[in-house]
């Protein structure tokens, strides 16, 4: 894979003004050449002596038009050392199985035979941030060569920012590794990414297959920067250039993901109280999957973009128990602790049990204090429980006794807590089953759950649907929208 606007030379280093300079400890170039030093290094093949240096040498490589300052071309050129590596192990070498010594003088190659040496040697600490500008190191042991990126993956750019991320390559759970389907690029720079989106931009017409390979390779953390650095480099909007190039599905997706994970929340959360009617799937699906730390942090950017509280706006577009349960979930204060009080689970199940199935009527309120309250670990108890006191499931109760927006609020929070990747397999299902897409919440759920769960949603998709979600979603979506679908899916199961 490789990206448009990254390209990668055949050749090794470009000719550098004024060679190497010398290092402390080690020995000055001498002119017209490196006569034989006592214990030093023996010059090499290929590389005449000259004064000052290494020069230019015929029928090297040039420097490629195009190419980005600070980042020359690399390939063949000169190995990067192995950490670790130290003159202690050449002196063994040496020591163990050298006994000859090749001495270059003016173009002259000399054999001598010289019995085993001592070589003395000057340990040269790297200065901290890597090799000086202009020798880019090559990928660090163990790590995958970057595409398209010159010389392998580059190191981490210091100055981008941390930023908040749906997963970004962090562990789902303990003993669980990471469960979405979009990782964190080695090496991504958003300076040289938002290149690849200018030039895909720029001119007539538009690359849109540059767009999908970038985006859909670079996780939330290393996607958001690059409004910034869009700026920042051109003087120019990347949102509002991205709106002007694009259009349709594919231009909602990709503005999606240019978004922060609560930003977007935020976002779609406004957009289902702020439009014709009221989404209330929407709502009850964000609120129900996400944790207080996330609603905490929807709310404070929901105030900050749109001048009034979370809170104030489901009041003023809701009613009833089901405005009770927006109201609970949305202050972001469930507890969250792990250890589970057994008889506390049975009194909470009597407590159900007793505002339902037990009495005429329904007892709303009980419902909502312990479904938005109590912790999950907890509730998955008190489900247990129920089962097993009165032979039915909590949710076909809860089906039976309540209805409307309220039960599908209540079934919402408890298929959350029982199996929250089961849960948005469902919801992709009914969003492309049938006459028409519902294409809102299949690029909602598609751009939040890529880095949280994605692996485990395809996993529940095969086992409920029998097919998997990769080819439900090739199969009910077409073109640019379909191939960044299928980048945010990660594969087939």
């Amino acid at each position: 894979m490789s990206y448009p606007g990254y390209p990668s030379g055949p050749g090794g280093y470009p000719p550098q003004g004024g060679g190497y300079p010398p290092q402390q400890g080690m020995y000055p170039p001498q002119a017209g050449g490196y006569p034989p030093q006592p214990g030093g290094y023996p010059a090499q093949p290929g590389y005449p002596p000259a004064a000052g240096g290494y020069p230019p040498q015929p029928g090297g490589y040039p420097t490629q038009p195009g190419g980005y300052p600070g980042y020359p071309q690399q390939g063949g050129g000169y190995p990067q050392a192995q950490p670790g590596a130290s003159i202690k192990n050449l002196t063994g070498l040496l020591n163990q199985c050298g006994t000859y010594l090749f001495v270059f003088l003016v173009g002259t190659v000399t054999l001598f035979a010289t019995p085993p040496l001592t070589v003395p040697y000057t340990i040269t600490r790297r200065p901290a941030g890597g090799m000086p500008q202009g020798y880019p190191g090559g990928p660090a042991p163990g790590q995958q060569p970057m595409p398209g990126y010159p010389g392998g993956a580059p190191a981490p750019n210091p100055s981008m920012p941390t930023m908040p991320g749906y997963g970004g390559g962090a562990p789902a759970g303990p003993g669980r590794g990471y469960r979405g389907a979009i990782k964190d690029y080695p090496g991504a720079d958003p300076l040289r990414d938002v290149e690849v989106l200018r030039k895909a931009m720029k001119g007539f017409g538009t690359d849109e297959n540059a767009i999908i390979e970038l985006l859909g390779n670079r996780s939330s953390r290393q996607r958001v920067p690059m409004v910034r650095a869009y700026k920042t480099t051109y003087g120019k909007d990347l949102i509002h250039d991205l709106k002007s190039e694009l259009t349709g599905n594919f231009e909602q997706l990709v503005l999606a993901m240019m978004k922060s994970p609560a930003e977007y929340d935020a976002y779609e959360l406004h957009q289902a109280i702020a439009g014709a009617g009221t989404d209330e799937a929407c709502l009850i699906e964000i609120l129900s999957s996400r944790n207080n730390a996330e609603i905490r942090e929807i709310n404070q950017l929901y105030k900050a973009e749109y001048k009034k509280t979370l809170e104030d706006a489901i009041m003023h577009d809701t009613s009833g128990h089901f405005r009770r349960l927006l109201v609970s979930l949305c202050q972001g204060n469930r507890d969250e602790r792990e250890a589970v009080d057994i008889a506390m689970a049975k009194q909470d199940a009597q407590k159900l049990y007793a505002a339902g199935e037990n009495k005429v009527g329904t007892d709303e309120s009980q419902f909502n204090a312990i479904l938005c309250a109590r912790s999950k670990p907890h509730l998955r108890q008190v489900f247990h429980e129920y089962q097993q006191m009165c032979g039915k499931d909590i949710e076909k109760s809860i089906c039976r006794e309540l209805s409307g927006d309220l039960e599908s609020g209540m079934l919402a929070v408890v298929k959350c807590i029982k199996n929250t990747p089961g849960y948005f397999a469902e919801r992709l299902h009914k969003a492309m089953k049938g006459a028409g897409t519902k294409d809102r919440t299949l690029i909602r759920i598609m751009v939040t759950r890529s880095e949280m769960d994605m692996l485990d949603i395809r996993q529940e998709y095969l086992r409920n649907y029998g097919k998997s979600l990769y080819t439900d979603i090739s199969g009910d979506t077409s073109g640019d929208y379909k191939k960044l679908l299928l980048k945010l899916c990660g594969g087939s199961d």
